[in-house]
């Protein structure tokens, strides 16, 4: 019962952040529904980052000039983001 409950509450979770932004859906299970996670507990809570800082990060995983234990695994899921499409998961993640 525990599973199932658990399980539908993680799909809510997926459903609603997708209504608020798709882009944002499949970095859900790492960072939280709001960016209150730390990744794996390695990285910085997204929500508190400005906006500036988050796209820097993110542009640097990009190019392959930031990050460390998790750089090869947020290169691949940046990767195919378009710079606007970066801002966009930044205007709706970060502080403003």
């Amino acid at each position: 019962m525990k599973t199932i409950s658990k399980s539908f509450i993680i799909a809510a979770v997926l459903a609603l952040s997708a209504q608020a932004n798709p882009l944002y859906t499949k970095c859900v299970a790492c960072h939280g529904a709001a960016g209150e996670k730390s990744a794996l507990n390695k990285s910085l809570i997204i929500k508190d980052m400005s906006k500036a800082d988050f796209v820097s990060a993110m542009k640097g995983y990009k190019d392959g000039s930031y990050g460390k234990d998790q750089k090869a695994l947020m290169k691949a899921q940046v990767g195919p983001l378009s710079d606007a499409q970066i801002e966009e998961i930044a205007s709706f993640i970060t502080k403003k």
